[in-house]
Parts: structure tokens; C-alpha cells; sequence
């Protein structure tokens, strides 16, 4: 059996790329397809006869070249734009939504927005009636500010 593997070790190198790949697809940040494209090198080098050694040497290198110069192209232009996005709470400002429970004067009061309930206070201690179209502006941990839209 050992005998077998190390004549066929490219299969190996092959089932080691194919694995990678696989296990990219859980993770998505390029790391571990560095070692897939490192395997298919060392895999050729193996089919070609080379030994164990020098396939390691050439999984070795490549993995890390690719390391090095494949995945941060790979991450500038498969992941463009997403820095970019806002998310959680940061998502809320410009967003309209509706008073469900009256803001009094210098107090606070409810906003429903897409479904969701948030504890607000109006811009200017104003008050703001229920029924009320309004608009986020700011907001401090989980208390937004809003203002009635114009």
C-alpha cells in the first residue's frame, strides 16, 4: 500500500488541492485556496517523478507565492466595495419610520422602523406626536434621534 501511494503521490497532491477547495468554500477569505493552488503544482511535479522532497519544496513555495501575491489581488476584486458598507445600528441613519408611542418634550418615545422598535428622542426637545413620519439622524448606542419628516 505504501508502496502504491508513494508511485501515485500526485493523487495525493490531488486530493490535498480538491479538499482545499472545499474547504474554501466555508471560510471565503482566500487563505486556504492558496494551499489548493500550491497542491497542483507539487501534484504535476509528482506525476512528472520528482521526489518527496522536492514536491514539498515546490508545494512549499508556491502556496506561499500565492499567499503573498494571489490573495490579495483576489481580495481587492472579489470583495470590492465591501468596506463600504454600513451595518447594525449605522444602518438606521436616513431611514424613515413611524411613532408608535409619542415623543414628549425633552423626553423619549418609540419609532417603529421596518417592523423593529426602537427607543427615540426628537431633535430640538420637540415633541412629536404618535402617527407621526419621521427621519433617523443620529443616534447614541441604541437610543436613535429623529426629526419629523418635511
Amino acid at each position: 500500500m505504501i508502496e502504491y501511494m508513494m508511485q501515485h503521490l500526485w493523487q495525493l497532491w490531488a486530493v490535498v488541492a480538491v479538499i482545499c477547495l472545499i474547504l474554501e468554500l466555508t471560510a471565503g477569505d482566500f487563505f486556504i485556496i492558496c494551499f489548493a493552488i500550491g497542491a497542483v503544482p507539487a501534484a504535476v511535479v509528482a506525476a512528472l517523478g520528482a521526489g518527496t522532497y522536492y514536491q514539498i519544496v515546490v508545494f512549499a513555495v508556491v502556496s506561499l507565492a500565492s499567499i503573498f501575491y494571489v490573495r490579495p489581488f483576489a481580495k481587492r476584486y472579489l470583495h470590492k466595495g465591501e468596506d463600504k458598507r454600513v451595518s447594525n445600528a449605522e444602518a438606521l441613519l436616513g431611514r424613515q419610520g413611524r411613532v408608535v408611542e409619542a415623543i414628549a418634550d425633552g423626553g423619549s418615545g418609540r419609532v417603529q422602523i421596518d417592523g423593529d422598535i426602537w427607543k427615540a428622542v426628537a431633535v430640538g426637545q420637540t415633541e412629536i406626536p404618535e402617527g407621526a413620519n419621521v427621519v433617523v439622524v443620529d443616534r447614541t448606542s441604541t437610543i436613535i434621534t429623529v426629526e419629523i419628516v418635511k
